[in-house]
């Protein structure tokens, strides 16, 4: 029992021995493991800065690598930007030379042009003129012609006039002795009858000379149709204002025309009134008087709008050269005045209504209900009626 009992104490005794011994192990290698680590640790301090201070080196020296790629990237870029404001510049210094020289050109054309459209209205200019020269000799030798015509049928005029006045005359002495005669023996029927028969004679002798005016003025509108070539003439001067004024003095004559298609004889009584132009004197009636005024202003009217149309085509001033002035019949009816006579006295407003259209002004008329008239007391000065 007693062995028993010394082999469990011993066994214990045993147990307890190798279990004091394993915690001491334990202890020292804890102890050794714990000391171990601070050991490492204050081991790895010196590292730890050496590597901090690694690091630090590496940041300035990624900072100075980046500094200076950006040093780089910075002239690179000012080297791009300043080939491209030279690149620029050519490009500008070419567009511009190609520019001075596409003018260069266009100017040179222009100029060429310019001299070939000087020497066409050169050329045109010398053709026009030619023409105008050649017509202007027809005209004068068609109005030399007619002037002679007029003159001849003016002293036809003039001759049956004074014989009718002779004769009218002596009809009156004729008359007078009869009518002392039939008071003396009472025949007052043979009186009355030899009455009737003068005046019928007269009332003859007063149609065969309006007749004859009428005569003379249709052969004037005759000499429309040569002028009607003008109008091509107008355009290829490129006058478009003084074309118009002339299809509209046109267009008033044909009116006129086939107004005096009906034309009839009228009696509109004496010759009370009389002018003096050129150092003659002239007779007329109340109603040649009102044609005469007439024929003054509508010479003014047209010669205004013919002097505005020169002025609006920038063509010199020559109111000679219209075809109004030249045949200046607008108006005439043919009763108790000449042809001639209404044509002189529609260019002496015509001159003076030029004037006042070409130079924008009223000297010598003016304006009313969409007519240009003369001014009375210039009418006044041209006409001067004298009654008998």
């Amino acid at each position: 029992m007693k062995k028993g009992s010394l082999i469990k104490r011993l066994a214990a005794t045993a147990i307890i021995s190798t279990v004091t011994l394993l915690g001491t192990s334990g202890l020292a290698n804890a102890q050794g493991q714990r000391s171990g680590r601070w050991q490492r640790r204050d081991q790895g301090q010196p590292q730890d800065q050496n590597q901090s201070q690694n690091n630090t080196q590496q940041n300035q020296n990624q900072d100075q690598q980046r500094q200076e790629r950006q040093r780089n990237w910075e002239q690179e870029r000012q080297q791009r930007q300043a080939q491209q404001d030279h690149a620029r510049q050519q490009r500008q210094q070419q567009e511009e030379q190609r520019r001075a020289q596409q003018q260069q050109q266009q100017q040179q054309q222009r100029q060429g042009q310019d001299q070939r459209w000087s020497r066409q209205r050169q050329e045109q200019d010398q053709r026009w003129q030619q023409q105008r020269q050649e017509q202007e000799a027809q005209r004068r030798a068609a109005e030399q012609q007619q002037r002679q015509e007029q003159q001849r049928q003016q002293q036809q005029l003039e001759q049956q006039r004074q014989q009718r006045d002779r004769q009218r005359n002596a009809d009156n002495r004729g008359q007078w002795d009869r009518n002392r005669s039939d008071n003396n023996n009472g025949d007052r029927g043979q009186w009355n009858r030899q009455n009737n028969n003068d005046n019928n004679r007269v009332q003859r002798d007063w149609r065969r000379e309006q007749e004859l005016r009428q005569s003379q003025y249709r052969q004037q509108v005759q000499q429309q149709r040569i002028w009607e070539q003008r109008q091509q003439i107008l355009q290829q001067q490129r006058r478009q204002s003084q074309w118009r004024f002339q299809q509209r003095y046109l267009e008033r004559l044909r009116q006129d025309q086939l107004r005096l298609q009906n034309w009839s004889y009228s009696d509109y009584g004496d010759y009370n009134y009389r002018y003096n132009r050129g150092g003659s004197y002239y007779e007329t009636n109340q109603y040649g008087a009102n044609l005469l005024r007439q024929a003054v202003n509508y010479g003014y009217d047209e010669g205004f709008r013919a002097g505005q149309a020169d002025r609006e085509d920038g063509w010199r001033s020559s109111y000679q050269d219209s075809y109004a002035y030249q045949d200046s019949t607008y108006g005439y009816d043919g009763y108790y005045v000449d042809v001639s006579e209404y044509q002189y006295y529609f260019r002496e407003g015509f001159r003076r209504g030029y004037e006042d259209g070409y130079y924008s002004r009223n000297q010598y008329g003016r304006y009313s209900n969409g007519v240009y008239s003369i001014l009375g007391n210039i009418l006044q000065q041209i006409l001067n009626f004298q009654s008998n």
